[in-house]
Order: C-alpha cells, then structure tokens, then sequence
C-alpha cells in the first residue's frame, strides 16, 4: 500500500515545490492538492464540516500551476487533484492542463476529480447543482476522447465540441488515471463506468474492506474487472495500528492530511509522519 499525502496549497504556507521536494526526500509515494477557485462571500452554502469555513479555502492556488512547482523539484512523486472541481472548469483548457503537466512531469499525474459542494461557486462558474454530476460526467467523456483520439469531438447534453485537434497527449496511456470523489453506490457506479479508480474519504463509519467490497461488486455488477479499480482513500488516519486494516483490505493508497500551518510547522509534521511513508 502506497502513502501519500494531500494538502490545501495556500499563498500562505509552504511552497509547492519546497513540498514537493520534502515529501520524496522523506519516501512518500504522492502528493494531491485540493481546489477551490473563489470562495463568494454570501456563504448561502454552510461548510460540510460544520462551523465557519476554514480560512485555506480562500488562499488556494490553481492545483495545475501548483502541481507544475512540485513536479519541477521531484523525479518520482506522484502529483494529483484532490479534488479537480471538473463542473467549474471548461473541458478542453482543462483537457490541455491535465495533458502538458502530464507529459512535462514524466507522467506522474493523476486526476482527481469530484461534483463540490459550495452551490455559489459553482453557479459563478454556469453550473447547477442539481445537474453537476450529469456535467462532470460529460467533461470527462469530452477529456478522454481529446486525450486519446486524434481528431476527437463531443455531443452531450450539455457539452458540444466540433472535431478537433488538442495537443499534446498525456504521456500515459491511454491517459492519467482518473479518480472520482465520494462515497455512494451512485459514486460507484459512476467509477465503474468512465473512470480507473475510486476516491473516498475515511470519515466515521469508514470500513476499508467494506469499500473493497463495495467497489468489487460495484465492478462486476458492470461487467468490469475489479482489478482495473483502484481505491486511494483521503484523509486516512495517520497512526499505523489505524492502517494496517487498509492494508489487509487491499487499498492501493492512503492519503495523510498535511495541516494549514507555516513552513516550519509543515516540516515538523512531514518528519512525525514519515515512518508512516516507509511503512
């Protein structure tokens, strides 16, 4: 089982490519970082976690541009969203984001994606909540057929691209692994249809070999192999005794929480976890 970590990355804390370089060095397999593009200041959306709304959600970078810093001071790091807020985002610019940093990474992306939750952000952006899921379903239809095929158009219900070239490709194939957000059977399904893994979070009631299970059946009931899947969980808990069910359950990936402190604060928590990233 792979550990990795992921991180809000705030115009106020470590630098993206200080990061990058701190979690290799100290053997950790990833790196995902968490998007929000505005944050409006109405708040009609109260915050899932409950209470006020974190101040890292409104300091965030572009996770592409961030990502790109990490890639820069890395050779083996793996860089992914978590999540990529694909309803927000038009599909070809997203498309050529996802297909340059792949490349010019060496192919070490990985695109996690997901629907939000925060229904002012995302109406800035066009989209409705009501109908995200359908969107995003669309988007990533769109961004595989513009990563793997030549001249590649799309007709949806509500995305239309006329056949187009989009270079470059992703350099792996047939293109990064996609991974979808969320813990329903309708997540499930969605992962067994259009994307190559899971990406659930381990909240309370979380049962590993449960998701295992889940995703399996979800898989077969598809008529797909369940060892096309893989389950990369976010916000794992970071003691081993707590991760040695994962393991056991065959989970692909742990995600750890790399907490909204300042540098020196960050790389004090990067050596507490590390025994965990070589575990």
């Amino acid at each position: 089982m792979k550990t990795g970590v992921f991180y809000f990355p705030t115009d106020y804390g470590i630098d993206p490519g200080e990061l990058g370089a701190a979690l290799e060095e100290r053997g950790f397999d990833s790196l995902f970082v968490c998007e929000h593009t505005h944050i409006p200041v109405s708040r009609r959306s109260p915050f899932p976690g409950g209470g006020e709304l974190p101040k890292r959600y409104i300091h965030t970078h572009d996770p592409f541009v961030a990502l790109s810093f990490a890639a820069a001071r890395t050779q083996c790091l793996r860089l992914g969203t978590g999540v990529c807020l694909v309803p927000q985002r038009d599909p070809i610019i997203t498309a050529k984001s996802v297909a340059s940093l792949d490349r010019l990474s060496g192919g070490r992306f990985e695109f996690g994606i997901g629907g939000g939750w925060n229904v002012e952000e995302m109406e800035d952006h066009g989209a409705r909540y009501p109908t995200r899921f359908r969107l995003m379903r669309e988007r990533v239809l769109a961004m595989q057929a513009l990563w793997t095929q030549e001249v590649a158009g799309f007709e949806g219900e509500f995305v239309k691209i006329e056949p187009s070239w989009l270079h470059p490709k992703p350099l792996q194939r047939p293109h990064p692994p996609v991974l979808l957000g969320g813990e329903t059977d309708h997540t499930l399904k969605r992962v067994v249809e259009f994307c190559t893994g899971w990406f659930p979070r381990a909240g309370a009631g979380f049962e590993p070999a449960e998701a295992r299970r889940r995703l399996d059946a979800a898989a077969r009931a598809a008529g797909r192999d369940p060892k096309t899947l893989s389950i990369t969980v976010f916000r794992a808990p970071p003691e081993a005794a707590a991760l040695a069910p994962y393991r056991e359950a065959g989970i692909d990936r742990v995600l750890l929480e790399v907490p909204d402190l300042d540098r020196d604060g960050i790389l004090r928590r990067l050596d507490e976890l590390a025994p965990l990233a070589r575990g």
